[in-house]
């Protein structure tokens, strides 16, 4: 299993979600082929399926701290990448980090922003996730 292709996977669904999109993790696959996915074996599709899921389900509570970190930028300001990729890294590092370390979601983040972000999203993104991990640690 792979969970740095699972992460991808979730981002870009998550991505299209906000675009009305009703892709599945196979749909996603396919159409990004030309961007290096492998396929998803049974335990990838699970893990993104409770990314996909749990974002849904914690959004409000997510999108609250983004909104707080994200220094005079409002959720509809933020580029929907950049959104895509801070609620999966978000939604992994208050629901998941029984399995997920910290770092690494923070880590597989940034790794996504330089692929997918624009020129200055990896900076934007680690200071936003730096800042949750902090609150995150003093509770």
């Amino acid at each position: 299993m792979s969970r740095t292709t699972a992460r991808e996977v979730a981002m870009m669904m998550q991505f299209s979600n906000m675009l009305g999109g009703e892709d599945t993790p196979a749909d996603v696959c396919e159409k990004a082929g030309d961007a290096g996915l492998k396929s998803l074996d049974e335990d990838d599709v699970k893990y993104v399926e409770q990314i996909i899921e749990g974002v849904s389900a914690h959004q409000t509570e997510i999108d609250e701290l983004v909104s707080k970190y994200a220094k005079d930028w409002s959720i509809g300001r933020i580029a929907r990448v950049d959104l895509s990729i801070l609620r999966v890294a978000i939604f992994e590092m208050l629901y998941r980090n029984a399995d997920v370390p910290t770092g690494a979601a923070i880590n597989e983040a940034v790794e996504l922003a330089k692929r997918y972000g624009g020129e200055r999203s990896y900076a934007f993104i680690n200071g936003i996730l730096g800042s949750v991990a902090k609150e995150i640690s003093a509770t």
